[in-house]
C-alpha cells in the first residue's frame, strides 16, 4: 500500500495514543515505514483476542475457587502463557507444570518451586497462594 493509504480508522490503539508501525510505498516506490492510528479488522481482531484472555483468565479464576485448579493456571492466563511457555520460564518439564496446576498437587510443592513460579509472575509466593 501507499503511505498516503495507510489506515487511520479509530481504534484501541489512538484511545491509548500508540501507533502501529506499517510498512508502506513511498513516492518514489521505495518501502518505508509510516504510523497508523489503527485498521478496522486488526482493531476488531485484538479486541476479541483481548475479550477471549479476559474470559480465560476469569474461567481460571473461577476454577481457582472451585478447587478445580491452582492458582498458577490463573497467573498463567493473566499474564497470557500457555503451559509450553510456563514450563520453560519456570525450567521444568511441561508435565510437571500440567500436574502443579492439580490443587492436590500445588499444596505439596516446595518453597523453592513456588518461588521459582512467583519469579516468572513478578509477584510474591503469598500473593502466588491465593487470588483476590
Amino acid at each position: 500500500m501507499k503511505r498516503k493509504e495507510v489506515p487511520q480508522d479509530k481504534s484501541t490503539l489512538e484511545k491509548a495514543n500508540i501507533k502501529d508501525m506499517v510498512y508502506a510505498v513511498d513516492e518514489n516506490g521505495e518501502y518505508t515505514t509510516e504510523l497508523s492510528t489503527g485498521w478496522t479488522p486488526k482493531s476488531i481482531a485484538l479486541d476479541n483476542a483481548i475479550k477471549d484472555i479476559e474470559e480465560r483468565t476469569a474461567a481460571a479464576k473461577g476454577r481457582f475457587f472451585n478447587n478445580e485448579s491452582s492458582p498458577i493456571e490463573y497467573y498463567m492466563e493473566l499474564h497470557k502463557m500457555d503451559i509450553p511457555i510456563l514450563a520453560s520460564y519456570v525450567g521444568f518439564w511441561q508435565w510437571r507444570v500440567k500436574r502443579h496446576l492439580k490443587p492436590s498437587a500445588f499444596r505439596k510443592l516446595s518453597a523453592k518451586t513456588l518461588q521459582k513460579y512467583a519469579d516468572v509472575f513478578e509477584i510474591s509466593t503469598e500473593e502466588l497462594k491465593q487470588i483476590d
